[in-house]
């Protein structure tokens, strides 16, 4: 049978079976949305029905190690599903970091990002395979914690001003330790450096050991380090703690001033975490992991472990944790290319 109308009037002959497949189509397509969509809303809310992994791009025992099993912790308690920390170090934490970018979008696969893996590593390493930004779903910043600029114990100045005033007088007699070249370490360095107009030597060391063993030896009179890593050292007078880089001062070294107390104006560096999923997470997971982790490491059991290993726990929306990673990477990415730092 067709549907029939005047040629006068423009119209065209049109098949009754065309028609129907037409429009049983557009049915199907609106009903399989539909199905997919309820079976997203019911899956969110019954989220998870797995286990949960979180991938640590770094090798275990370390802080961002032990942050990421309290979170752990955290998860759970508010589930009933198992969650697993698994490290998948190298590459200064992209392959890790690049793992997590890549794997499927559902909440199962959970990234412990830092300022390292999500702020200077990117920046520097255009082979990194991932952008901080646009390759995750962010969910909650979970620590904050101090580094210090500490000074070899004989060095010839014992303050942020001595320091400055000492540097300008000798531009290039000052060595510094990093990490590595583009590790946090040597970032926080420059961007002393940069807002302090100073020319500092730089010596690259592989980890945060060979740091400390350096500036205790005088190999290297300045380093950035970890509270945590150096506390003791200060406390027993084998280092000079010359500043904490965060913009407060820490509560186990209140005595020692911020940079910007010191006089360095716009100076704010501290190492941070947090937790992260790939780009895609529906907003449902999202939110109902961020409540999670929230009331996890606020706590006084879970405030306690972080407290204790000197990194201080943050309650963030994912929202406002998504503001502050790209705020973090466009300042180091400003800094990389204001110093010219690039990977080797």
């Amino acid at each position: 049978m067709n549907f029939l109308c005047s040629k006068h009037h423009g119209f065209q002959v049109v098949k009754t079976s065309t028609l129907l497949s037409k429009v049983a189509g557009s049915i199907l397509l609106c009903l399989g949305s539909m199905l997919w969509s309820s079976q997203l809303i019911a899956q969110d809310s019954t989220f998870p029905t797995k286990s949960i992994k979180i991938i640590v791009p770094f090798t275990p025992g370390g802080p961002t190690d032990l942050i990421a099993r309290v979170v752990s912790q955290a998860l759970q308690k508010a589930f009933t599903q198992t969650v697993i920390v698994e490290n998948k170090p190298g590459a200064g934490g992209a392959i890790g970091t690049r793992f997590v970018a890549q794997s499927e979008p559902n909440g199962l696969t959970l990234l412990l990002g830092t300022v390292a893996t999500l702020g200077s590593l990117p920046a520097v390493q255009k082979s990194a395979g991932y952008d901080p930004v646009k390759s995750f779903a962010p969910i909650a910043k979970v620590t904050e914690s101090n580094t210090v600029l500490v000074a070899s114990i004989d060095a010839p100045f014992k303050s942020i001003a001595e320091l400055v005033a000492y540097a300008r007088a000798n531009p290039g007699k000052i060595n510094y330790a990093s990490a590595g070249i583009g590790n946090q370490t040597q970032l926080n360095a420059e961007l002393f450096k940069a807002r302090t107009k100073t020319s500092l030597q730089h010596i690259p060391y592989k980890s945060g050991n060979e740091m400390l063993t350096a500036v205790l030896s005088k190999d290297a009179q300045l380093a950035f380090l970890d509270m945590s890593f150096v506390l003791p050292y200060i406390r027993e007078n084998k280092l000079i703690a010359l500043a904490v880089t965060g913009k407060t001062r820490h509560p186990k070294l209140a005595e020692i001033a911020t940079m910007v107390e010191a006089g360095v104006p716009d100076f704010s560096a501290s190492f941070w975490t947090g937790i992260l999923a790939p780009a895609g997470t529906p907003v449902a997971i999202v939110n109902k992991l961020n409540a999670a982790i929230n009331s996890g490491i606020a706590s006084p059991e879970l405030r306690a472990m972080l407290t204790n290993i000197s990194a201080e726990p943050t309650l963030q929306t994912p929202q406002e944790f998504g503001a502050f990673i790209e705020s973090e990477h466009l300042k180091w990415r400003e800094l990389v290319r204001s110093a010219g730092i690039s990977e080797e």
